[in-house]
């Protein structure tokens, strides 16, 4: 038999305190309902000006939302009879006056910058923070959710956005971060007791949703289709205009208290009284020092029906993660009142509408002017006359009137002077459109109007004392966002939590990678090759304390277009320095080609203009690359002394060589002519031949080497039977080198 929904079962869950399943969530899921009913009561009254506000700034002609129902009622008509038919138009000026908050926002789009807070911080870390978080915000469209919150915030005045998380892929564990936005900020009901405006020091917080039956069935198959909770202002039925029945189940955020004991051991360590961290100390033979007792907050998440829980977990951080951003906020007999940009200007916009209508009456519906003439000057023609307004015809005939006494005919008939607008009424709308600007504290400086102003200075001052009315929008998002990302900063370590790569974004949008590691005990481990270049970095954010700043100003397009300008101008005054900045200017052109121009052009400029002294591997190559500069000025020193020395050698070894031919070229000379000589001139001979030796063997006593490799053998240690006849000394003499 196929099941058929009769709402018996759920109720009769709903009467017994849940399902059995959930009656051990009993007292969770009646304090959840308890919250629920005060915090709809807590803003009901603020609620409905808000709702009426935000009818009020989407309000056109189509729908009249700006006109009260009791004026339509008197100038429109009832179930289709006129009832002194009167024009009711909408002239809506608000949005513009909105519109000039909210896009300011996006041309000045508040972001936060993490920092180092403690000593063990790290500030190349803390640029890892910024690069995920940019890197969050892009892959989750995070400025879809700040614009929503914003453009709420200055409506009626409150807006929100949300902080979750979902896995990288169906085929990982791995999780990301994203922003997510909240388009109906009436959904969302925080503990009215805050006292931070971003609800930083929320309890709890819920998100209401409606969804189709098909769908809730198919999440959650063994639950009841069937909802306790209790609806809100501006929190409407979603089956009020979809044709099917529907399932009404909230998202409820909640911080659970648990009081414990912080032990605190020597040399400053501390852990939670119990927790393996504690027993892992004591262990070691440490025993706590002091102890206080501490709040141990846990953020816990449940997606409920009202009296049964169809999902729930606990929540990675210590805050939950709905931010909200707050317009004008006041605190009356104990309740909270917000409100944004259109509740004080709502009754000027109303007068106006109402003076333009009373305008366009007067001067479109009065009716036409007639034509005053004297009796009896239109007796004939009273058809042509009377159709006068409507026919053009080629001419029109009366009757002449000679009763004026004097014989001659009177005044042709002439048109009355039609109605015009009084200046009281022109005045009127005037002041309504200067009640408007007033109230919203924009003037038509800052509206684009033309003003007394010439120089660019004037004008800059007068925007900025238009732009004073309506900073605390912008400051307040600033705020918004600062405690997002502080919670993003919370998040970061606990959500990546194993090794892995993470995608980075830089300031410029440039995107790069980093490596992470949570088990290593330093924040930053730099791996070095083996000349000391810096090849790597593993980051661990798990060490050291962060915090957050935030910073309201262009963004980086904006900033890009101005420092195009600011650069046109600078070369145009200083062609010069072209060979300097050139590549920083085309790099900033957004034409086709230009990164690659830049490129080139940078190879043009001298390369010590484009080095950078504080890059610890460029610096490291540098000193490389001096030392090996010297290392090669001591070579070339070496080589250029030992081609002196060899050169110095080769030389004397041809001196050497040049002598050892002269003394044989004597000694034949001294053979050939023995013969025919005596025996006193061969004695004076063979004396200057022993001189001779005698300088040759000092030349070789300081080349010795020389001597071992070259010189013959010495002619005293010759055998006279080896001696060459030559070389023999005459008969009588004593062998050379013998003593005398």
């Amino acid at each position: 038999m196929a099941y058929q929904d009769t709402g018996i079962n759920e109720a009769g869950a709903v009467s017994s305190g849940g399902t059995k399943s959930d009656r051990d969530n009993g007292e969770m899921l009646a304090t959840m309902r308890t919250r629920l009913t005060m915090a709809i009561a807590a803003y009901s009254d603020s609620r409905e000006d808000e709702l009426d506000d935000l009818r009020f700034r989407a309000a056109s002609p189509d729908n009249q939302w700006q006109w009260p129902a009791d004026v339509l009622a008197t100038r429109g008509s009832v179930q289709g009879q006129t009832i002194n038919a009167r024009p009711c138009l909408t002239i809506n000026k608000l949005p513009q006056h909105v519109l000039q908050v909210t896009n300011d926002q996006r041309q000045n789009r508040p972001s936060g910058k993490v920092i180092p807070a403690d000593d063990k911080a790290d500030i190349e870390v803390a640029e890892i923070f910024n690069g995920l978080v940019r890197h969050i915000e892009y892959i989750s469209d995070a400025d879809v959710a700040y614009d929503t919150a914003c453009d709420n915030q200055v409506t009626f005045g409150e807006g929100y956005f949300r902080i979750l998380t979902e896995y990288c892929d169906d085929n990982t564990f791995e999780q990301d971060l994203r922003i997510g936005r909240i388009r109906d900020s009436f959904s969302v009901y925080m503990d009215p007791t805050i006292q931070d405006p971003c609800g930083s020091d929320a309890e709890w917080c819920f998100i209401n949703q409606e969804i189709t039956k098909d769908e809730y069935e198919r999440e959650f198959p063994d639950a009841a289709t069937l909802s306790s909770l209790q609806y809100g202002v501006g929190d409407g039925q979603l089956n009020a205009w979809i044709n099917q029945d529907t399932v009404r189940i909230a998202e409820y955020f909640y911080i659970k208290h648990e009081a414990k004991k912080l032990n605190q051991y020597p040399g400053g360590m501390t852990a939670i009284a119990g927790s393996p961290e504690a027993k892992q100390i004591e262990m070691m033979g440490l025993t706590a020092t002091r102890t206080r007792d501490v709040d141990v907050r846990t953020v816990k998440w449940c997606k409920t029906n009202g009296f049964e829980v169809l999902e729930e977990r606990d929540w990675a951080g210590k805050y939950i993660p709905v931010i909200r951003v707050i317009g004008n906020e006041f605190e009356i007999d104990g309740r909270m009142y917000v409100s944004g940009l259109v509740r004080n200007a709502k009754d000027a916009q109303r007068m106006y509408n109402y003076w333009v209508s009373q305008e366009a009456e007067m001067l479109a519906l009065a009716p036409k002017a007639p034509f005053i003439g004297y009796g009896g000057q239109f007796e004939g023609y009273e058809q042509q006359w009377k159709t006068a307004n409507i026919n053009n015809w080629p001419y029109l005939e009366v009757n002449p009137d000679v009763t004026d006494g004097q014989g001659g005919p009177l005044p042709l008939p002439s048109r009355a002077q039609p109605p015009m607008a009084s200046s009281g009424l022109l005045q009127a709308k005037a002041g309504a459109s200067d009640d408007i600007k007033s109230s919203t504290g924009q003037y038509d400086s800052s509206l684009g109007a033309t003003s007394n102003e010439r120089s660019g200075r004037a004008i800059l001052a007068r925007e900025k004392q238009s732009d004073t009315g309506t900073y605390h929008y912008v400051d307040n998002l600033a705020r918004a966002i600062r405690y997002a990302t502080r919670q993003l900063v919370d998040l970061i370590p606990k959500i990546y939590d194993t090794q892995r790569i993470a995608r980075i974004i830089g300031m410029d949008g440039e995107t790069d990678q980093a490596m992470i590691d949570p088990t290593q005990p330093m924040p930053v481990k730099k791996i070095q090759n083996e000349q000391g270049i810096v090849i790597k970095k593993i980051y661990n954010p798990n060490v050291g304390k962060y915090d957050v700043a935030v910073t309201v100003g262009p963004s980086y397009m904006t900033k890009r277009q101005e420092s195009l300008d600011a650069m046109s101008q600078l070369l145009q005054g200083n062609p010069q320095l072209w060979a300097v900045a050139g590549d920083l200017f085309i790099k900033h052109m957004d034409w086709p080609g230009a990164q690659e121009m830049a490129k080139r052009f940078a190879k043009t400029i001298d390369p010590k203009l484009l080095s950078d002294e504080d890059d610890p591997a460029l610096q490291a190559a540098n000193q490389q690359m001096q030392a090996m500069g010297q290392e090669m000025q001591q070579m070339q020193q070496m080589l250029q002394n030992v081609s002196q020395s060899m050169e110095a050698q080769t030389l004397k070894v041809k001196e050497f060589e040049a002598e050892v031919k002269a003394y044989d070229a004597e000694t034949k000379r001294i053979s050939a002519v023995q013969a025919g000589m005596s025996e006193e001139q061969i004695q004076d001979i063979a004396m200057g031949v022993v001189a001779a030796a005698m300088e040759s063997q000092s030349m070789m006593n300081q080349m010795p080497e020389m001597r071992e490799e070259s010189m013959p053998m010495q002619q005293e240690q010759m055998p006279p039977e080896m001696m060459p006849p030559e070389m023999m000394p005459p008969q009588g003499m004593p062998p050379m080198g013998a003593p005398q």
